[in-house]
């Protein structure tokens, strides 16, 4: 497929990743649909040149409707519930809105005829294999939403073989930048850390602090999305986008801090505090990136440092956001951790 003008679809358009990509896409001339349950996106993220509305991917009839009238050609999807560590104690709503979800929006799109899908899943599918994750080892998941990605990616396979349709998987590191949604006090471990200094709250630790990631600024994301959307190499093949270098989180708090208060001068009470590792979370996580760097030019351009920087300039202007907790998790036991049982955050 070259990148002529295409029909689009992108879940999640309201959303942080999904925004950025519904602006790329339009600026590239397409004629781009966008949809979100405004979960955790937000309208001023909606781009008014496109065609949003406002859908709620469990809701099945009115997915099958959407998708009739609008016919997509090419489906970014991107819509999730991402909270990986959280899915152990919302196993039933992290199953709808992610695998239940993405059922009611392929099946009508392969129905419909579309031409491509373009999955956004997750390193949680490695589990706790040693890293760094190639995309050719086997999907390993430790916790319930990893289930759910995993079992959307080999569905995605087995339709597509019986089907007919094309398909990317893409499998980004943490990534971060503008637009984040700061609010969520389950996941998004930097805007977690910035939306706690903006509030004057310390922020919590889990574990020693010893655990690595790789983190992806959101313009090292959405070039390399949109690539393999459009050249026929990537077509059937899973790729990791993000940086190879890892960080510790104690590493990654240093930046932060250095970042937030860059005179040196950091308030006692807003130094972190650490808290007991939360169930099934995965020590060390992070990708070979080879294969994206071959067939799809994949270049970190941002390092942590500076991505951070930027992110702070952004979350500064858009002010301290209010933590918004779900009213009750669906297992509440002496498992769950103390920032989301006492709402610390």
């Amino acid at each position: 497929m070259t990148p002529s003008k295409y029909k689009i679809l992108i879940t999640g358009a309201a959303g942080f990743m999904g925004s950025h990509l519904v602006d790329d896409l339009l600026d590239m001339g397409h004629e781009v649909y966008g949809v979100d349950d405004l979960s955790g996106g937000y309208m001023d993220n909606v781009n008014p040149k496109s065609y949003f509305t406002v859908l709620d991917l469990r809701d099945r009839e009115k997915t099958e409707e959407y998708i009739k009238k609008v016919k997509p050609e090419i489906v970014f999807h991107l819509a999730a519930d991402a909270t990986e560590g959280r899915s152990q104690f919302t196993p039933i709503n992290c199953t709808q809105r992610n695998y239940m979800a993405y059922l009611n929006l392929l099946v009508p799109c392969v129905s419909t005829g579309f031409k491509k899908m373009i999955l956004t899943s997750s390193m949680s599918v490695y589990g706790s294999q040693n890293p760094p994750f190639e995309e050719r080892m086997e999907r390993c998941p430790d916790d319930v939403y990893g289930v759910s990605k995993a079992a959307m990616e080999k569905t995605t396979e087995i339709l597509s073989e019986v089907h007919g349709f094309k398909y990317v998987i893409i499998r980004p590191h943490n990534v971060y930048g503008p637009r984040q949604n700061m609010a969520d006090p389950y996941r998004n471990v930097i805007a977690i850390f910035i939306n706690c200094l903006l509030n004057n709250k310390n922020f919590y630790i889990y574990g020693d602090g010893n655990q690595k990631r790789a983190f992806s600024y959101i313009d090292d994301f959405t070039p390399y999305i949109i690539r393999a959307a459009f050249i026929k190499e990537a077509e059937g093949e899973i790729f990791n986008i993000g940086p190879t270098k890892e960080y510790s989180i104690n590493e990654l708090v240093r930046v932060v801090l250095k970042s937030f208060f860059p005179n040196g001068n950091i308030p006692k009470n807003l130094k972190p505090k650490f808290l007991p590792i939360r169930p099934k979370e995965v020590i060390n996580a992070w990708c070979t990136v080879s294969k994206a760097e071959r067939s799809l030019g994949y270049k970190t351009t941002i390092g942590l440092e500076e991505g951070v920087k930027k992110m702070i300039e952004w979350a500064r202007k858009k002010g301290a956001q209010k933590f918004m907790y779900l009213d009750d998790l669906e297992i509440k036991n002496d498992k769950t951790p103390l920032t989301w049982k006492k709402k610390l955050i």
